[in-house]
């Protein structure tokens, strides 16, 4: 399959099947830490870069298989890029929702929010998280260097307002790079911004994965405590997660039946299928490949390979 993927193993989702709406790399940013590469279409225009029919096709093509289904928990959309620059998004996620019976997250850049087509298409999912890594221009354009059709402002004005209006749960995901959107003058004006939104969660991440840029450097762990103090601190605030390696609880998975392969397979060449449909769409560590294919741990994986 070309657009479908999975099911992984997600920290926060559970096991969850990807669904990738774009060609690489067709996105609004091009952030410094991304960890699928440079954008090569750098856009702001929404169209049906792949054919929404192909993408329905292989949901049902999937879903014709009972036993594989029951193996998902939820169905994310993604994409190698910017997931709701497809207009056919709405479509794609009420076309999921029907066929497979589990909810729909959609993981975004939240760039497009001022958008009332991307609000409504957006609405119909059960999960929504974007992403928001700074609420100061200079910083925006060092750290996600946007395309020229954005503006920073109007990004935190349709966060705000789709917060607001939508229904379900909202999780807004937070990357902070050391010495570019880690400073109290910086966490101050995104607390700022988070005060106005209605939020189920906050969700702080760092570098992790290898990054587009060598200057995009983590931040360490006891740094995205104190800001995870800062945000959480006053009267409504939201929860706040951190999203460091073994620090969810998900990251707990169940031991694999003796005498199969990780993650469900049941031959070497199956496992291996596997990894490379992982590797095909971002860089990951034996961790990484651990969490999802159930190997027994990192060592277990750098062995298998």
């Amino acid at each position: 399959m070309n657009h479908i993927f999975g099911p992984v193993n997600s920290r926060r989702l559970g096991r969850s099947l990807g669904i990738d709406l774009l060609p690489r790399k067709v996105c609004n940013l091009n952030c410094i830490y991304c960890e699928v590469g440079a954008t090569t279409q750098l856009t702001c225009e929404r169209k049906e870069y792949i054919p929404t029919t192909a993408i329905i096709a292989e949901i049902t093509e999937f879903c014709a298989d009972p036993e594989r289904l029951n193996r998902v928990d939820v169905v994310t959309v993604t994409a190698s890029g910017e997931p709701t620059l497809h207009s056919g998004l709405g479509r794609i996620i009420t076309a999921l929702k029907t066929m497979t019976g589990k909810p729909v997250a959609v993981l975004t850049n939240g760039t497009t929010l001022m958008r009332e087509d991307v609000v409504a298409e957006l609405s119909l999912a059960d999960v929504v998280i974007p992403s928001l890594d700074t609420a100061r221009p200079a910083s925006f354009r060092k750290l996600n260097r946007p395309a020229t059709c954005l503006d920073l402002q109007e990004i935190i004005e349709g966060l705000v307002h789709f917060s607001k209006v939508f229904t379900k749960e909202l999780w807004l995901e937070i990357l902070f790079a050391q010495g570019i959107n880690d400073s109290d003058e910086e966490v101050q004006a995104l607390v700022a911004v988070i005060r106005r939104m209605t939020l189920s969660r906050v969700q702080l991440n760092t570098v992790a994965r290898p990054p587009l840029e060598s200057f995009a450097l983590p931040v360490g762990e006891q740094r995205l405590k104190e800001i995870a103090d800062l945000i959480s601190s006053g009267p409504d605030a939201p929860r706040v997660d951190i999203l460091t390696s073994g620090s969810s609880a998900t990251d707990k998975v169940n031991p694999v039946d003796s005498g199969r392969f990780p993650g469900g397979a049941t031959n070497r060449e199956e496992t291996l299928e596997k990894i490379i449909e992982m590797l095909k769409r971002r860089p990951c560590t034996a961790a990484d490949i651990d969490r999802t294919c159930q190997m027994g741990g990192p060592e277990k994986v750098e062995q298998f390979l």
